[in-house]
């Protein structure tokens, strides 16, 4: 049998348009390429994203902001020291990006200036540090990308 121009050329697509299709089919079903979304309720935070601006503005209005240092026992999270530790309030929350399974929120309860995030919830890698946190009725906000 002898295949012309025009069945080479259909027989082309035909196997063109199978090799495309098995990689969608692959893609969907094959959960090692899922992945997810930043955040579940995207829509929500964007509208919140002014409200996100206004307290970075005033943090960056302190004398001096949070800081962090790396510890064998986790991350401890320094507040202000000329703020009174037990005024503050709020929650600490870590996203990794890599992964949702491993975000955590942390309320914040200060006896003194620091905040310790224990080792066993932190894996090697990268996060996302996210502050909010009030003092005396104003809202403040610190973002920080860190490795541990």
């Amino acid at each position: 049998m002898k295949i012309n121009w025009g069945t080479g050329i259909v027989l082309a697509f035909i196997g063109f348009i199978c090799f495309i299709m098995y990689f969608v089919i692959n893609m969907n079903t094959n959960k090692k390429y899922d992945h997810d979304l930043v955040t579940e309720d995207y829509y929500k935070q964007e509208l919140e994203f002014q409200n996100d601006i206004n307290k970075e503005t005033n943090a960056k209005t302190l004398e001096e902001n949070i800081t962090w240092k790396k510890t064998d026992k986790g991350i401890i999270i320094i507040f202000p020291e000329t703020l009174k530790a037990q005024n503050i309030t709020g929650n600490v929350f870590l996203y990794r990006p890599s992964s949702k399974q491993f975000d955590f929120e942390t309320p914040i309860s200060l006896s003194n200036h620091n905040l310790l995030i224990p080792d066993n919830r932190l894996l090697d890698g990268r996060w996302n540090i996210k502050v909010d946190w009030q003092y005396n009725g104003k809202s403040y906000l610190y973002k920080k990308q860190i490795v541990y």
